[in-house]
């Protein structure tokens, strides 16, 4: 059936309108921070640079008040924080519900399930009182540690541990192995594929949030990428090629991660969608 379906011209046709639907604002973004300012506002627009120049990455690496490394490092350290520690908290939760039985377990989950569907920004302002409680904003540590316990990762994980053969553990348990060496030798390694998923997703969340950040980081040495990129907008012009230049940069990570991990990503989906 897969055969019969990749010689379909109209299915091919389909996928390389998709394909340019998706591709061409990448390209065009690069392009754009590859122009003059003059040209970038012509009218009507060009799609490729009468005169290549790199002016705008100078100008971005070069402007003192705006230290594009630090928002990048800020943004790599959260993002890879905030999802190493979503997928240890999702694991460890999402096993307690597809293979542990406790009290009230069904009820717990249905609770842990029904914050999926509440406005995240009915708990801006709870989050925000109580980071200022421990003293946490204008910190990392308040971008990384809020949103860890959150429902979806805990179902996600949930899902891959259900369809896992519990063959496995009885095993593991016959050796002689407890709970938590059955969980860390046997359980984890056997779902890589959802937890690179999950840590994919996790990363892509945190580094494209703009809302939260910018409402609990305030220093210019402590902003995100994205908080930080706001910035280049001036007040009455945009130098368009500078900005740009700034989407580039903070487009390259999310394309090379997923370039390295998108079969993980394909196989953890397919999987977690098999039983529920």
């Amino acid at each position: 059936m897969m055969h019969r379906a990749a010689r379909n011209p109209l299915l091919w046709i389909v996928l390389v309108l998709l394909s340019m639907v998706i591709i061409g604002p990448l390209v065009a973004m690069a392009l754009t921070s590859l122009k003059t300012t003059a040209e970038s506002q012509t009218s009507p627009p060009t799609l490729w640079p009468e005169v290549f120049t790199w002016r705008a990455y100078e100008v971005l690496f070069a402007a003192a008040d705006n230290p594009i490394l630090q928002w990048f490092a800020n943004s790599m350290i959260s993002a890879a924080a905030h999802a190493v520690l979503v997928v240890t908290v999702a694991s460890m939760a999402g096993y307690a519900f597809a293979r542990m039985e406790f009290p009230g377990k069904n009820v717990l989950f249905g609770v842990v399930l029904s914050t999926m569907f509440v406005p995240g920004f009915i708990f801006l302002m709870p989050n925000f009182i109580t980071l200022d409680t421990i003293g946490w904003l204008d910190t990392l540590l308040a971008v990384i540690v809020p949103g860890a316990a959150g429902a979806f990762g805990v179902f996600f994980m949930r899902q891959f541990f259900l369809r896992l053969p519990k063959e496995f553990e009885e095993s593991a348990r016959i050796d002689g192995a407890g709970p938590l060496r059955t969980f860390w030798s046997i359980v984890l390694p056997n779902t890589r594929p959802a937890m690179v998923t999950l840590l994919v997703i996790s990363f892509l969340a945190n580094w494209n949030d703009f809302i939260w950040p910018i409402f609990v980081l305030f220093s210019d040495a402590n902003l995100t990428l994205p908080v930080g990129l706001s910035k280049l907008q001036g007040a009455y012009t945009i130098d368009y090629p500078v900005v740009m230049a700034g989407a580039v940069i903070a487009s390259l990570p999310v394309l090379l991660l997923y370039v390295f991990v998108q079969r993980y990503v394909i196989d953890g989906v397919a999987a977690s969608g098999v039983k529920g």
